[in-house]
């Protein structure tokens, strides 16, 4: 749920000193009052396996001045500051959904630290579905940021100061285990990676924590979600899980507050909360109603469980428990699940051609063709047709030419399509079978013409 920046300034002035500068100095001599500071709303989770809460915090740390340091800059010849790995790579980010992983509190002679971090904590994320199954849409970069001190401040108490590359720090907003970082800075070492479409930061400690900043490109970042971790609990892991699903997947937090009482609005648009019983869902045909009564991997099956995005009372969400709700259980529910899936594949291409298709090919070119590889939940097939009919022998080639598929050499114009569908039994929505259904059409000169020459 995106939440505007608010403005936030705290003055405290003896009443005194305002009336002695309000006689001594003429009003257009007075120095402007400092820009508010910009703030975000963030989701963390305050203990391990628990519910999530969510609070406002400053986007950049530089206005928490009693966390933030003065960053001592080594030589850029001394340290590999800014430098790009790759993590896992799979296509180009033009095809891809792109995750850029920066770390923070690792000297220069820790970055290999950080890169094994880095490794176990993305393992701990594609350990779970739909993630394992879909990282073949994934890009993962690392840039690696060098901190002038080991750790981050806030660790392991509230008094401890560290001068770090990104300004990460626990305690954020008076709350222990939330983890903040400048995000502007978070941004300028982000860039440094090809693309950047959601980014994690792994903060170097041992002390559980982290936070979701999701929103951020209506706020005019080039990405829209960062999740902050710390790099050596394991439980920290899940933080990054969910925060993604908001971003990908769309999916709301299925957690209440007990303040919030009883929703007394219309249907909502998320795709995992609704004010439909189980009965009016499947007498409507609305949300998740081709689910109902499937055994879920959550444990239940799917029905409709009263409480979800925030109200206790009025909202119904599909399972009693999901990785949506709290971070004890590393599934999500199956509607969840399906959203993920229609996420990846609305953020990137499984199906792609060097081949191009804004010009005319002849019936003997050989088109080739890429197709993401994603395993495990998916089935992905590869389907050819001529002018619209299915060349069924065909199915599953990567490389073929028109006249090998049937384009007869009759001087006419026929059309050629590939066509890349994902037949997961995970998919269920129509709406969601076609994000999943990917297609490339080139026009073929069965006459052997390429077409009107330029002059």
């Amino acid at each position: 749920m995106h939440t505007p920046r608010s403005a936030v300034i705290s003055v405290g002035v003896a009443l005194t000193a305002i009336m002695g500068a309000a006689l001594a100095t003429p009003a257009s001599a007075v120095d402007p009052e400092p820009a508010p500071a910009p703030r975000v709303t963030v989701e963390y989770f305050p203990q391990p396996g628990g519910e999530g809460r969510r609070t406002e915090v400053p986007v950049n740390t530089d206005t928490v001045t009693r966390r933030s340091a003065a960053r001592s800059v080594a030589p850029a010849a001394a340290t590999t500051d800014g430098a790009v790995g790759k993590l896992s790579v799979t296509g180009s980010s033009a095809d891809r959904l792109d995750v850029v992983i920066v770390g923070d509190g690792y000297t220069a002679d820790q970055q290999g630290a950080f890169h094994t971090a880095a490794a176990t904590k993305w393992a701990d994320i594609t350990g779970i579905e739909p993630y394992s199954s879909y990282q073949g849409l994934m890009n993962v970069w690392t840039v690696d940021a060098v901190s002038a001190e080991s750790g981050i401040t806030g660790d392991p108490t509230a008094d401890v100061a560290k001068d770090t590359a990104l300004g990460s720090y626990f305690w954020c907003s008076e709350t222990e285990r939330l983890i903040c970082a400048d995000i502007d800075k978070v941004a300028s070492y982000a860039a440094k990676a090809p693309e950047a479409d959601l980014v994690i930061v792994i903060s170097n400690s041992t002390k559980y924590g982290g936070a979701g900043y999701s929103g951020l490109e209506a706020e005019g970042y080039p990405f829209d979600g960062v999740s902050t971790l710390s790099s050596d609990n394991a439980q920290s892991s899940m933080i990054a899980a969910h925060e993604i699903a908001h971003s990908v997947g769309l999916l709301a937090d299925e957690y209440t507050y007990d303040s919030y009482g009883t929703w007394s609005g219309g249907e909502l648009p998320d795709i995992n909360s609704s004010i439909f019983t189980t009965e009016q869902m499947a007498a409507n045909q609305t949300k998740w109603y081709r689910w109902l009564g499937e055994t879920d991997p959550t444990g239940g099956t799917v029905g409709t469980y009263e409480g979800s995005s925030y109200y206790p009372f009025g909202i119904y969400r599909p399972t009693s428990n999901s990785l949506m709700r709290a971070l004890n259980i590393s599934d999500f529910n199956l509607p969840g699940r399906e959203a993920m899936i229609a996420g990846f594949y609305r953020e990137a291409n499984a199906l792609s051609s060097e081949v191009g298709t804004s010009s005319a090919i002849l019936r003997t070119n050989r088109i080739k063709v890429s197709q993401a590889e994603v395993t495990g939940l998916a089935a992905p097939e590869l389907r050819w047709y001529v002018d619209g009919v299915r060349v069924k022998r065909a199915q599953g080639l990567t490389a073929v030419a028109p006249a090998a598929l049937g384009v007869p050499a009759d001087g006419r114009t026929h059309t050629v399509t590939v066509e890349s569908a994902d037949r997961t039994t995970s998919i269920r929505d129509p709406k969601v079978r076609a994000e999943a259904t990917e297609r490339l059409t080139w026009t073929v000169k069965a006459s052997g013409h390429k077409g009107p020459k330029r002059h």
